[in-house]
């Protein structure tokens, strides 16, 4: 009973959004190379060119549907969720002192109405920015540490030391920060609030050392992954949005 509880506690986790990378599923069709899965999702090295956006799905559930769109005169990823949460996720490797400017744009027609992500049971989102950070996991709680262990175990890697997400919430201003209520070591700071800026692209621009500072209360370590994120599991509500392409810009 144990070991089905502790899978069952991985699997919340997931589902909750931490960027532990599921393996990728034979048959499981990549994203179709376009603009926008071949923009880097941040400036530098020759090698940031080459790194892949990658359609990553989280055991035990449906995937999300990603595909290429032209969307008021924008590249775009368009984004369907139907009861589903998947991602795309890009591997990187930044250290703190180059962590500079992430600018994102996304456009939502609608929000999911039931959904709060500070309530374990209706965690869901229309979109999410994620960052995933390494760090040092002996300052792991024992539950965390059992989660991270388990992760690597089942996938390989261990849990990030770190996630930090940019969200739109229902009901919460801007600048608040949510823990998930799964494991501390996922933070969302909101962006976006309520429904008066529905169906129009918003761009963004977050200083991602500082907000990961504010979220933590630490400094940040080496930043190892990016990915998109919409998932209406646990609401098993349908929604649509699209995500502009993502740039991260290293201090030079």
């Amino acid at each position: 009973m144990i070991e089905k509880f502790l899978l069952l506690v991985l699997l919340g986790v997931l589902s909750g959004c931490a960027l532990t990378p599921a393996r990728e599923e034979p048959g499981e069709p990549r994203v179709e190379s376009n603009v926008w899965t071949q923009t880097p999702v941040h400036t530098g090295s020759a090698a940031d060119a080459k790194t892949q956006w990658q359609h990553y799905r989280l055991p035990g559930k449906q995937a999300t549907s990603f595909r290429f769109a032209r969307n008021d005169g924008r590249d775009a990823m368009a984004v369907q969720a139907s009861a589903s949460a998947s991602m795309l996720r890009q591997k990187v490797h930044i250290v703190p002192s180059e962590l500079s400017q992430l600018k994102f744009s996304w456009k939502v027609p609608e929000l999911i109405a039931q959904a709060d992500m500070a309530v374990r049971e209706v965690d869901d989102s229309p979109v999410r920015i994620v960052l995933a950070f390494d760090g040092d996991r002996s300052k792991f709680s024992a539950k965390n540490a059992m989660l991270s262990e388990l992760s690597h175990a089942l996938t390989g890697e261990p849990m990030p030391y770190a996630t930090l997400m940019y969200v739109w919430c229902n009901t919460r201003a801007p600048g608040s920060v949510i823990t998930n209520p799964r494991t501390d070591r996922i933070r969302k700071i909101v962006v976006e609030s309520g429904g008066s800026n529905l169906n129009r692209w918003l761009d963004y621009e977050r200083d991602v050392r500082a907000d990961f500072e504010i979220a933590f209360g630490e400094a940040p370590g080496n930043l190892v992954g990016v990915g998109i994120m919409t998932d209406t599991d646990n609401t098993q509500t349908d929604i649509r949005a699209w995500y502009g392409t993502l740039t991260l810009a290293k201090v030079q």
